[in-house]
């Protein structure tokens, strides 16, 4: 089984958190599945832009990037974050490889408008290539990928890691893809987990207010997706990371799956 994973939030930031998520990666390729992991570090990049004295500005949960936002997301995300990150599951004994979209061009980026906002340097994903993570899988590594990508322009741009996942997950052919988060999953209008929700149900949740700010770009990557070949969607607590390799198995009552229909 192949199976890309989207790690953000509180797994990245606090290091108790990290080392299980790096060792349920790990396990998962111990147990023969092929992995990828794609990373934000949204938290730790707001930290640094503050401590350069810049605030940050979201529209739609998409973050407004300026040049100078732009360069220190590149600094952050591909720098400490994804070699932290590398260092985690390197510990837990799998190697690993840090990469981000322009490393071998893997991933191609144009300019992301969103409702008519000019968010500056925010990327979406015209073009991905997996011929960089099967070279890494053929060496026996994980490949652990930041979410910046070049544009034709030669400029980085800023992706929302979510997407990001979505874009790898359908290059590499996944099974699975699963988005590792700091919530338990997709909430109902009375704040209960929803087990499963249907790509047809979200327009109405989204209208209702049910669903909004960061959960919006990851419900749209979710359906981007499924509708491109990717087998299973999960949302997942990464408070439950321990259970993460037994998803495909077990019917786990934790999270939620997104369906197509």
């Amino acid at each position: 089984m192949r199976v890309a994973i989207k790690i953000g939030g509180v797994a990245l930031e606090e290091k108790s958190s990290l080392r299980r998520c790096a060792r349920a990666v790990v396990e998962l390729a111990n147990d023969g599945h092929t992995v990828a992991v794609v990373h934000g570090g949204g938290a730790a990049l707001t930290r640094t832009l503050q401590r350069l004295g810049k605030e940050s500005e979201f529209i739609d949960g998409l973050r407004v990037t300026d040049a100078e936002t732009r360069d220190v997301a590149v600094m952050v995300l591909a720098g400490i974050v994804n070699k932290s990150l590398v260092a985690a599951i390197g510990a837990a004994g799998q190697p690993a490889i840090g990469m981000c979209g322009g490393d071998g061009m893997a991933f191609r980026a144009r300019r992301k408008h969103s409702n008519g906002h000019d968010l500056g340097y925010v990327g979406e994903i015209v073009l991905a290539d997996a011929r960089w993570m099967q070279a890494i899988w053929q060496q026996g590594g994980i490949p652990v990928i930041a979410s910046v990508a070049l544009g034709n322009d030669g400029e980085y741009y800023n992706v929302n890691a979510d997407q990001m996942a979505a874009a790898c997950a359908i290059a590499c052919r996944a099974d699975a893809l699963i988005f590792l988060t700091d919530v338990p999953g997709v909430k109902n209008a009375d704040g209960s987990v929803m087990p499963w929700v249907g790509l047809k149900q979200v327009p109405e949740l989204i209208h209702d207010a049910v669903i909004g700010g960061g959960m919006l770009p990851k419900l749209e990557a979710c359906s981007h997706a499924l509708h491109h070949g990717v087998g299973r969607v999960r949302i997942f607590p990464a408070q439950e990371v321990d259970q993460l390799p037994l998803f495909y198995f077990s019917r786990l009552q934790c999270g939620t799956e997104v369906l197509s229909a």
